[in-house]
């Protein structure tokens, strides 16, 4: 009887030593991270100006139906999303293939350089992008030596031009981080899988459809939601190439849903339950879509 009490002491013993060092990540997720998410789901439902709030229930929600601006963020954010996700992943998958090619000289010069736009520092290769793309800019000169154009373009004042811009930029810096996911799965890939394809008479295009593909799913559909979370939550190449788009003859051309949360908090009259609430229609697109490519790649641990 002694003995089993001793053990539960020790056990009970044990287990509060185990909670107080788990305590402290515990309650800082629970400030940090619950509180914050209970907190701006009730604020959604409240509306006003600055700290004067009142209670409007689905009024919020209701208004989103109504905002133009709200309207053309989402149509901009979905752009973004259509066509630069599919761009930089096919982009990263095909560079990563070519790059992990044994006969490849100088493969980690190649390898850096590629990588390199992700840690370069955002405001530095937006003032770059924005000194290339301006009307008298090296790409307009180069277009018009090649003779490619006849006049130049106004890549950042022209509302489609405006949002190709920006997608390049971000297919520019991103591109080599998804690369290092792809080649990092491919080095784990047995070659003798490639040799025996090859052997059979596969040519190195159906090796890439048949092998590298489907060996890479999962890695695929972790930089599809990663890609997917980043790029519906798009805001700094924005600001800082076109400024939302002011100053295109499409007024908020290239506004995003994050950008207009911006100014809902602090550009314009404080309104920080509406911004609550279009910053839930982020999260909203995001658990859709998460869920649709998780579905598509057939993984039912959704």
């Amino acid at each position: 009887m002694k003995s089993k009490g001793k053990k539960k002491y020790i056990n009970r013993k044990s287990q509060v030593i185990g909670w107080s060092f788990v305590a402290i990540a515990v309650i800082l997720a629970a400030v940090f991270a619950i509180y914050p998410i209970l907190n701006s789901m009730y604020l959604s439902t409240m509306s006003g100006k600055g700290v004067v709030y009142e209670f409007v229930g689905l009024g919020n929600i209701k208004r989103l139906f109504r905002d133009a601006v709200f309207k053309q963020a989402l149509k901009n954010t979905m752009v973004y999303f259509i066509f630069q996700v599919p761009i930089m992943l096919t982009l990263a998958l095909v560079i990563a293939s070519l790059l992990n090619d044994k006969k490849l000289k100088f493969k980690g010069f190649f390898r850096t350089a590629i990588f390199l736009p992700c840690v370069t520092s955002l405001v530095a290769y937006s003032i770059l992008f924005k000194s290339m793309f301006s009307v008298d800019g090296l790409i307009n000169q180069t277009l018009l030596f090649l003779n490619i154009i006849d006049a130049p373009i106004a890549w950042l004042r022209d509302a489609f031009y405006a949002k190709v811009t920006v997608i390049l930029a971000i297919t520019w810096r991103w591109t080599g981080y998804n690369m290092i996911f792809y080649l990092a799965g491919l080095q784990n890939i047995d070659p003798a899988i490639y040799e025996a394809a090859e052997i059979d008479g596969a040519s190195k295009i159906k090796q890439f459809f048949f092998i590298t593909i489907p060996m890479l799913k999962p890695i695929i559909l972790f930089t599809s939601i990663m890609s997917t979370i980043g790029t519906l939550q798009l805001f700094d190449e924005v600001v800082n190439l076109t400024g939302g788009g002011a100053s295109t003859p499409t007024f908020n051309a290239t506004m995003t849903l994050s950008q207009y949360i911006y100014d809902l908090s602090f550009k314009f009259v404080p309104n920080f339950g509406y911004a609550a609430t279009v910053s839930y229609v982020i999260v909203f697109f995001i658990a859709i879509l998460s869920i649709i490519q998780f579905r598509v790649a057939g993984d039912d641990h959704v």
